[in-house]
């Protein structure tokens, strides 16, 4: 059985939150489930949401950022535009979250 690869795309800060916990909940259905934070800076995450980071990790996903402050700030995986293309071709699907 090969498993689904799901990323999901945040660009507007205020669902990347609800976002996170949406991969985590993939990662919990047998996907392997990760996050991109895009062109925007969020306030460091509370414990709950750094949970949820660590749990998602746990199951071999990852949320990363190509905003330098998130790395900082919230403990994300630094990706530049370029591995984030790279990275795409390999996901089964692409979820651009919570777009306006």
């Amino acid at each position: 059985m090969e498993y689904k690869k799901v990323c999901f795309m945040y660009r507007n800060k205020d669902y990347a939150i609800d976002g996170i916990r949406s991969a985590l909940g993939l990662a919990v259905e047998n996907m392997y489930s990760y996050g991109v934070v895009m062109d925007c800076e969020l306030e460091p995450l509370d414990e709950h949401n750094q949970e949820s980071v660590e749990m998602l990790r746990d199951m071999e996903g990852e949320i990363y950022t190509t905003v330098p402050a998130n790395v900082d700030k919230c403990g994300f995986e630094p990706i530049t535009i370029e591995e984030l293309g790279e990275k795409l071709r390999d996901m089964t699907i692409i979820i651009p979250y919570g777009l306006k």
